[in-house]
């Protein structure tokens, strides 16, 4: 087990009281947490994200988009998982009815976006995948676990007013005017084993305890790990919540006969 190095970022639309196991060493709120990416699976990028105001409203490119750029694969597909959040938090996913680039690059300018997004319900325990192309904000008051492939090509539509560089015509070239599809997010129950990607860029399961025999035979090879609320170990060394190690096979790891973990790999 190679716990992974954290990359403590301040944001100032984060928390200054980070909820447990973190803890603030800075004198600036908190928005994300980030781990460095070991070179055998770089092309993933983990971070606890914290919230006291909404995020702004952004899309991200895919691959094929990138590299008909002459970036390289630079695509951003993400997902989400929900460990806590206030009363009312809710997420922007997606256009509440299909509109053309037109008047999405007129509401991203006036600021009418806000009307156009569909904003979901967010608690403990909620899943959603966001494909590339998707218009997306996290809102306020929310802590999530984010899985992503590794890409910092992040298009900024709209950022309600604050002093921000936006990507509006960028963000166009690649955004989707439509709605978010319902299939892509889930509501995972307290306990209990979730197989929840399964490609095209990466596979992510939730254990409860151990793996079974199908998910060891899906996840050969190296794999990162995230603790929820439970250690786990290998070859002498432990992580817990809020860290993430990396593995070189999964038959190596020592899990609890109960408690919950995130891991996940490139396919």
């Amino acid at each position: 087990m190679t716990p992974l190095e954290a990359r403590i970022v301040a944001k100032p639309w984060g928390r200054r009281d980070l909820p447990p196991p973190f803890a603030n060493p800075l004198a600036e709120p908190i928005g994300e947490i980030w781990f460095e990416p070991p070179p055998a699976l770089d092309a993933l990028l983990v971070k606890y994200i914290f919230t006291t105001e909404n995020l702004s409203v952004q899309c991200h490119p895919s691959d094929a988009q990138t590299q008909a750029r002459g970036l390289g694969r630079q695509g951003k597909e993400e997902c989400w998982l929900v460990l806590d959040a206030e009363p009312g938090a809710q997420m922007a996913i997606g256009i509440k009815a299909p509109v053309d680039a037109d008047v999405l690059r007129r509401a991203a300018l006036d600021g009418s976006i806000e009307d156009l997004l569909a904003w979901h319900p967010a608690s403990s325990g909620d899943f959603f995948y966001i494909p590339a192309n998707t218009v997306h904000a996290i809102g306020a008051g929310i802590t999530v676990i984010e899985v992503q492939q590794n890409s910092d090509i992040t298009y900024r539509l709209y950022d309600y007013g604050r002093p921000r560089e936006l990507h509006v015509e960028e963000g166009m070239s690649v955004a989707h005017g439509a709605p978010y599809p319902a299939d892509l997010h889930r509501r995972l129950a307290p306990a209990g084993a979730a197989a929840l990607v399964e490609g095209p860029y990466f596979r992510l399961d939730r254990l409860d305890g151990g793996p079974d025999a199908a998910t060891l035979a899906r996840y050969e090879g190296a794999v990162l790990l995230m603790p929820v609320d439970c250690e786990v170990s290998a070859g002498g060394r432990s992580i817990g919540p809020g860290q993430c190690g990396y593995v070189e096979a999964l038959a190596g790891v020592s899990f609890p006969p109960t408690g919950l973990t995130l891991i996940a790999q490139p396919c």
